[in-house]
């Protein structure tokens, strides 16, 4: 009751003053009448706190996002429901959700009555432009009688999370071949992304089942084929991101890094669906298989929090691959590197693996001078050529690039003689 009469609005507190002054006055004029008023004007008050208070504590309240997860720039809708546990019916409930400021201002709901045992559901929408997960929540509600003479703040402690992750765009279906990898009787082999329906075979040995003769092959070959007794080949793929702070330019939503944080989202997405055992590995400690049932969505949580690393270094990403690595096809999203980078980067070349680099170049996200400009320029073509000298397969990105734009351009095994005269001409230009 005490806390209630502290909530006391300014109405009721003016009723309390009114109810004061005409008691005073009723016992100097010796007016009972006045005293009645008096009286009327002083339990209103209490009575709304009262009021007020015990409906306070019967309360229930529960909240649901749908969805939990959303890409940037999608919105997530909030539905708060209410039910009044009380006989008693409530007054006016003003609803406040507390939110991050990256999710915009917090939402005012204006509840209007509920009745005894009476629920009620309001909602409002959220939406993020910045990668993160988010907690929703707690709810703040205000309490008031009828007349607005008594007002109580009651907070829910209860939040709920809302991963907001990297935007997936759809990639175009092209022949991008890797390697399967394995053991056993088998050799690795290439494949398309998309596979296609060449079965493991060998040469009949005496005692074979005739049921396992692959007919087809035979046709091909001249010889009996059978079809092994185990397949050992499994097409797997490394996603590789740089989060090196210093290899990135860009703040906010169009930062290079998040360009590159969208394209392992969206590549790792391509890949799975295609069939790969998935692996995304960074120099900032993230290391997932998303093998599982689940996986995609963990893999995305993951890049969902992922930020710039300021102690990262090519080294420590080079070892981070090759500790679980055995072969298949790595693609990487690196940002911008010196030649020792890029020949630290040929150590990934071992084991048969096929290596693809979309080598952002950060220094686009910036306004340079003709000078600086013509400098980066000589640096970026020089670790793009140190790469592809290695064996890499290298994709330029710069400011405004478009992954889908750019994605056939891997499935290619040589970049062209154009690329490749364009990096030789600027490294000889720099010498001399």
């Amino acid at each position: 009751m005490r806390e209630a009469l502290r909530g006391l609005t300014t109405r009721g507190r003016s009723f309390l003053a009114a109810a004061v002054a005409a008691a005073l006055s009723a016992l100097i004029l010796g007016e009972k009448d006045l005293l009645r008023v008096a009286i009327l004007l002083g339990v209103l008050p209490l009575l709304a706190a009262l009021y007020v208070g015990r409906s306070r504590y019967k309360l229930a309240c529960s909240r649901s996002l749908q969805p939990q997860r959303v890409p940037v720039g999608a919105s997530s809708r909030v539905v708060l429901r209410l039910q009044n546990m009380s006989r008693l019916p409530t007054g006016t409930l003003l609803l406040e959700d507390r939110l991050p400021y990256a999710l915009g201002s917090r939402p005012r709901v204006v509840l209007e009555r509920l009745g005894a045992h009476q629920a009620s559901s309001v909602a409002y929408t959220v939406r993020a432009d910045v990668r993160g997960r988010y907690e929703v929540g707690p709810l703040v509600i205000r309490l008031t009688d009828p007349f607005g003479l008594c007002e109580l703040t009651r907070a829910f402690p209860s939040v709920d999370p809302l991963t907001v992750i990297p935007q997936v765009t759809p990639l175009p279906n092209v022949r991008l071949t890797g390697e399967y990898a394995g053991t056993g009787e088998s050799r690795a082999r290439s494949v398309a992304v998309h596979g296609e329906d060449d079965a493991a075979t060998r040469e009949y040995r005496r005692g074979d089942d005739l049921r396992r003769v692959h007919w087809k092959s035979t046709a091909r070959t001249g010889e009996l084929m059978v079809r092994r007794e185990e397949q050992p080949w499994e097409s797997r793929a490394t996603v590789v991101l740089d989060t090196r702070a210093f290899a990135h330019r860009g703040e906010g939503p169009t930062a290079s890094f998040e360009w590159a944080v969208s394209a392992a989202a969206s590549i790792a997405v391509h890949l799975r669906g295609a069939g790969y055992k998935l692996r995304l590995v960074s120099d900032s400690g993230i290391d997932v298989n998303a093998n599982e049932v689940g996986g995609e969505g963990l893999l995305l949580d993951y890049l969902a929090e992922v930020r710039l690393s300021q102690r990262g270094d090519v080294a420590t990403l080079v070892e981070r691959v090759r500790q679980r690595s055995d072969g298949g096809l790595v693609i990487a999203l690196l940002g911008t590197l010196t030649s020792t980078e890029a020949e630290l980067l040929a150590g990934l070349r071992g084991n048969g693996a096929t290596c693809v680099a979309f080598l952002v170049d950060s220094s686009t996200w910036l306004n340079l001078t003709p000078q600086a400009r013509e400098e980066a320029n000589h640096a970026h073509g020089a670790a793009a050529l140190g790469l592809m000298q290695s064996g890499w397969r290298v994709v330029g990105v710069e400011h405004g690039s478009k992954l889908p734009a750019l994605w056939p351009q891997a499935a290619r095994g040589s970049q062209g003689f154009a690329w490749r005269a364009v990096m030789a001409e600027t490294v000889t230009g720099g010498v001399r």
